[in-house]
């Protein structure tokens, strides 16, 4: 039985499109598999949380199709909104560190906008800002001051505000907001974080458990763009030997902020620790410990033990966990922290209470 000619015809030209789309098959698996070959970026109008390009992001909005953010390489990330009722967006860390932070960028805000780096902790749950930029409305309006911190070229203004039944982390909740706000705004720089949890400790605003944190673009009522890169000064180690400059409002009294008990610096086996007195406001202080790896291979765990010469009693510690006896602190590492690579470094903050006079402490570090 012979073929119609019609028949062929279609025969080869199914034959051809089905050779076209291998050959398009092919040429994708290909730029897959090229070292190097460029990730396509991704964008997200829908709330979510998750790694890109080696960071970590989130994206949250009160009510969809209102905004949108695009991932690019690395720290990069671009967002539009238009009329939205609230939204919140960017990239960073999870868990966030008092590493400094560095980014830049463009922002463009028409109505009530954000530019910050922006965390969270837990036990207590708090939402901090520390705001670089702001649009039409300052978000410290109608709060109360509770001093200031100079910083990174800049003064910042210390507010405490309270959420009642608001969306938070853990659910609809009832939480405090940490703020800092910079008086000279700008879009780009380094942001010295360990100053401004030095800054609210010794305003009595304690933070707990670090969870995410992210150099974010909100807005709120608002219209508005932003293209931000963000990273971290320290290749992702926690910093805190920048004092910085501290001063009461009106109701955190009248104290001033130091940076006396200069550093110590301890070894052991397989590690280092080095102590900087980052706040001291008289009756406690704010203290940053270093931990680097002098090994020539990664360890998966460290302890550092410090040793007091007075009666310093550590209140609260992060990045680690701790016990006192006497004048000798053990700190272990947190489960995210317990890992650092040959030559690389990681960090632990603590608050402590003392009399008399502030001596600094001797270290040892030991790596497991």
């Amino acid at each position: 039985m012979r073929t119609p000619i019609r028949e062929l015809r279609r025969r080869r030209s199914l034959v051809a499109a089905l050779r076209g789309l291998v050959a398009v098959a092919a040429a994708v698996m290909v730029a897959f598999a090229l070292p190097g070959a460029a990730q396509a970026d991704t964008t997200v109008n829908s709330n979510s949380t998750g790694t890109n390009n080696g960071y970590f992001y989130s994206f949250w909005s009160q009510n969809s199709g209102q905004a949108s953010m695009t991932m690019g390489s690395g720290g990069q990330y671009s967002t539009t909104w238009n009329n939205v009722t609230n939204f919140v967006a960017g990239k960073g860390w999870n868990p966030g560190t008092t590493a400094p932070v560095t980014y830049s960028g463009t922002w463009n805000c028409n109505g009530n906008c954000y530019l910050s780096l922006y965390g969270w902790t837990t036990n207590p749950l708090i939402e901090y800002y520390i705001v670089d930029n702001y649009g039409n409305y300052n978000p410290s309006s109608g709060s109360t001051k509770l001093g200031s911190v100079t910083s990174d070229g800049s003064v910042y203004d210390l507010y405490r505000t309270q959420r009642v039944n608001q969306p938070s982390i853990e659910g609809t909740a009832t939480f405090y907001q940490y703020w800092a706000i910079r008086q000279a705004k700008r879009t780009g720089g380094t942001i010295t974080v360990a100053n401004f949890f030095s800054a609210w400790a010794q305003a009595g605003l304690n933070l707990g458990t670090p969870n995410y944190e992210i150099l974010a673009t909100e807005g709120y009522g608002s219209s508005g763009s932003s293209n931000i890169t963000v990273g971290s000064s320290s290749g992702g180690t926690t910093g805190g030997t920048t004092g910085g400059t501290t001063t009461g409002g009106t109701t955190g009294g009248t104290t001033s902020g130091g940076t006396t008990g200069g550093t110590t610096g301890g070894s052991g086996s397989g590690c280092t620790a080095t102590f900087s007195n980052a706040s001291d406001w008289g009756a406690g202080f704010t203290g940053a410990v270093n931990v680097k790896n002098t090994g020539s291979s990664g360890i998966n765990g460290w302890t550092v033990k410090m040793t007091f010469p007075g009666n310093q009693t550590v209140t609260n510690l992060w990045s680690g966990s701790y016990t006192q006896s006497g004048n000798t602190v053990t700190v272990n590492n947190a489960s995210y922290n317990g890992s650092v690579a040959a030559g690389a470094s990681t960090s632990f903050g603590f608050n402590a209470n003392y009399s008399g006079s502030n001596g600094a402490p001797a270290l040892t570090c030991t790596a497991s």
